[in-house]
């Protein structure tokens, strides 16, 4: 988030950008981006990986908006590579997308309203998992709230989910930090590289890492981190919710809900 409109490749300047994009040596099933403008919320996606898509590199350098995000996906799971499971996903107005899993997937998609299942285009747990949130959103008319709500039912109902994933409203942006006992994908990591000294920084170490800084341009988050100076890590197991118009920052914290509804039940 920035105060005035800003390219990507401004933001994280030449090298970190170079460092984001080479992180398609493993996020090479499709890159999407996400932008706030006066008029809504705009998004665009490829099922090509980002490194060859001029697309991408003419996105990254154009000054689209002061709020937005970029996404690289790594398809696990054997899920398909088509536009349909590309993030991000956007629906009225809210567009979103996910570094992490949530399984098994027929159950997650067992939370949804037949509202939200005829909403679906494809079939990843990513876009389940938006419309759960999206789902809650509407039923609390609250995006803080319901944002709060969906990450406490799915944490108690999957607990090894990684969650991590950023979300665009018209009016704020969400960045969801929780994983803290989910499963790294070190094995197909490793499948995919000869030499384990080729995978990306951090990926084999703290693949749901979470970093934050703030800088002249404004307030930059990065999911899976980048190898690089001046990043702070995100607080396991929170999200933020960050307001477009004065960017105060709302702390938001499923867990102590998951703990304080479990504490109501039992009493």
């Amino acid at each position: 988030m920035t105060e005035s409109p800003c390219a990507v490749a401004d933001l994280l300047g030449e090298e970190g950008l170079a460092a984001f994009t080479s992180l398609t040596t493993v996020h090479s099933d499709g890159w999407g981006m996400a932008w706030h403008t006066p008029d809504g919320t705009c998004t665009t996606s490829s099922p090509r990986s980002a490194d060859v898509d001029e697309t991408y590199r003419r996105h990254v350098e154009i000054p689209l908006s002061h709020a937005g995000f970029v996404h690289l996906r790594w398809a696990t799971g054997g899920l398909d590579v088509r536009p349909e499971n590309t993030h991000p996903f956007l629906t009225d107005g809210a567009a979103f997308a996910h570094n992490g899993h949530i399984s098994p997937i027929a159950e997650l998609e067992a939370l949804l309203t037949p509202e939200s299942r005829e909403r679906l285009r494809g079939d990843t747990d990513s876009e389940r998992y938006f419309h759960f949130v999206h789902q809650n959103v509407e039923q609390y008319g609250d995006e803080a709230e319901g944002v709060t709500q969906a990450l406490a039912t799915l944490v108690r109902k999957f607990p090894r989910c990684g969650l991590n994933a950023l979300m665009l409203t018209r009016t704020h942006m969400f960045a969801i930090h929780i994983n803290s006992r989910a499963d790294s994908p070190l094995r197909a990591l490793r499948e995919l590289f000869d030499d384990e000294g080729d995978i990306p920084p951090r990926h084999t170490t703290e693949y749901f890492a979470m970093d934050y800084r703030t800088s002249d341009h404004g307030l930059e988050i990065v999911s899976s981190g980048l190898d690089q100076p001046g990043w702070t890590p995100v607080p396991a197991d929170t999200a933020v919710m960050v307001d477009l118009a004065t960017r105060e920052v709302t702390r938001l914290d499923p867990i102590a809900r998951l703990g304080a509804d479990a504490l109501r039940a039992s009493g």
